[in-house]
């Protein structure tokens, strides 16, 4: 198995997005359009280095809410 190291920012914004994904499904979840607003491109995750090198357009594991 291929081990990928992921830049700490970009997995920091991915735990971030699957805490407010899982927040949002859970059944009655309060304060809906805050969590929904988190679901937006974070500015962080779109200007991040990382994107701008091929490290993260060649990478075989996916960063996606279906990653988990």
């Amino acid at each position: 198995m291929d081990v990928t190291n992921f830049p700490d920012d970009l997995v920091q914004t991915q735990a971030a997005w699957n805490a407010t994904y899982q927040a949002l499904a859970a059944p009655r979840p309060r304060d809906t359009t805050a969590l929904r607003r988190r679901l937006l491109p974070a500015p962080s995750a779109t200007t991040s280095p990382s994107w701008t090198t091929t490290y993260a357009a060649t990478s075989r594991t996916p960063i996606s809410p279906s990653s988990g």
